[in-house]
């Protein structure tokens, strides 16, 4: 791409070590080359600024979707975090600001109260299918193959003035825009997405109403050390 966008967004590193690298994500910021994105990625600029070409993630987030973001500076030792995610042993969380408003029953798969009568915490369960070429995942009766848990955060402030609110997700599986599709469902679309319920047009140029989707915090064994670790994304919402 010749005329590639500026994301006027710094990448910020979290921690680092002699395996890894881990990232606090802005948002509109991709994890890796794509589309027209190449030089305005997670992936690029930690080569250039590092001078390490062989860096590779372990996982991707979403360009819209800020936050912990993990790479690995050996090629070799990729595997080993790669299969913490699609193992689950990667214990993950979000927040995200929605409307602070009554849920509606989606049209397939399930809502479980946690703590009945209060609605919540809650899970929701469905079946998401994505298709190749489609910008929207969309859900479908059949087997459960999406999770999350949903729960109220800070319920005071001026967004919630304003008619939104904080909501930690707490994603169990990983499908692509689960936890876009998961709150869309509920009648709670996360303020500033521009895919649900509708698509929107993107300017590539307007940075000024990111999605308010952030992957707060990150935690797991270090396959390699064995220690514990966890890191938390200090991008803001809001």
């Amino acid at each position: 791409m010749l005329d590639e966008p500026e994301v006027p967004f710094e990448l910020t590193v979290l921690y680092e070590d002699t395996n890894i690298i881990v990232v606090d994500k802005p948002h509109f910021l991709a994890t890796t080359p794509r589309g027209m994105w190449y030089r305005q990625t997670a992936l690029v600029r930690l080569r250039e600024r590092l001078g390490e070409p062989q860096i590779t993630p372990a996982h991707r987030l979403d360009r819209l979707t800020a936050g912990v973001v993990l790479f690995v500076r050996e090629p070799k030792l990729r595997g080993a975090y790669q299969m913490l995610f699609q193992n689950h042993q990667v214990k993950k969380t979000y927040e995200c600001l929605a409307p602070a408003k009554s849920i509606v029953r989606p049209q397939t798969g399930t809502i479980e109260r946690l703590d009945s009568p209060s609605v919540f915490p809650l899970r929701r369960r469905s079946h998401i299918v994505k298709r190749r070429g489609r910008l929207q995942a969309y859900e479908v009766p059949g087997a459960v193959n999406a999770e999350t848990v949903i729960e109220l955060g800070e319920t005071d402030g001026p967004i919630v003035s304003r008619g939104y609110r904080r909501y930690i997700l707490h994603p169990k599986t990983g499908k692509t825009h689960q936890l876009r599709v998961h709150m869309n469902a509920l009648g709670l679309p996360i303020k500033g997405d521009d895919l649900y319920p509708e698509i929107t047009q993107p300017d590539y140029t307007d940075f000024s109403n990111p999605l308010q989707l952030v992957a707060r915090s990150m935690s797991f064994i270090d396959p390699v050390s064995h220690d514990p670790r966890t890191f938390l994304s200090q991008v803001p919402l809001g």
